[in-house]
């Protein structure tokens, strides 16, 4: 089976670092190129160029709308339908249409961000799941470790790296982890290593 990674990341995108957004296109290849499936919200932004990087690549690209119907998704949210194979029209609006998103995926990965994203995050984050945060590209994506460490929650599963390639192998690592954890059940020795690596 091929992993399924989310990239979660701003739509408006102006407030993100520059250079940002050729990075989203560089983590959808990655996805690609290390045998994953890209998940976005179907929407513009740092998750759209996410979607143009894996197509490039010859990758497959399925998106979440927050739209009941493609109609929808065009005219009210004015949403792009194109570099993505398949869009499921949830009906569910942004909030819900996050939910499933994170929970969706093997793995999520952030970028940039707004409050959107962070919602997408905190919904990983609280379901346990790996997620990789690329560091240096604005917004959110460069808060989340102030906010994850003054949350007192523990470090949770995630991974912070600049250089896409790097972040996609380090997440897919972690992913690789939960599988074997979650295929021979809750061993104590395996979560101990976890743990220590």
């Amino acid at each position: 089976m091929k992993y399924t990674i989310v990239v979660s990341g701003a739509a408006e995108t102006k407030h993100c670092k520059p250079g940002t957004l050729e990075l989203a296109k560089d983590i959808g290849r990655e996805i690609v190129r290390q045998g994953g499936v890209l998940v976005t919200g179907a929407t513009s932004g740092v998750p759209y160029w996410s979607a143009i990087g894996a197509k490039e690549q010859g990758g497959t690209v399925i998106g979440l709308s927050p739209a009941a119907s493609e109609k929808a998704h065009i005219k009210s949210y004015r949403l792009p339908t194109d570099y993505h194979d398949l869009i499921i029209y949830t009906g569910f609006d942004y909030a819900g249409r996050n939910l499933l998103l994170a929970r969706s995926s093997d793995a999520v990965i952030t970028i940039c961000g707004r409050i959107g994203t962070l919602n997408e995050f905190t919904v990983a984050f609280e379901d346990r799941k790996p997620t990789g945060v690329l560091i240096g590209s604005g917004g959110v994506a460069d808060m989340i470790k102030n906010i994850v460490e003054k949350s007192y929650r523990g470090p949770g599963k995630i991974v912070y790296d600049s250089n896409p390639k790097n972040l996609v192998k380090r997440l897919i690592k972690l992913v690789d982890k939960e599988k074997k954890i979650n295929k021979n059940g809750s061993s104590t020795r395996l979560r101990r290593k976890l743990i220590a690596d």
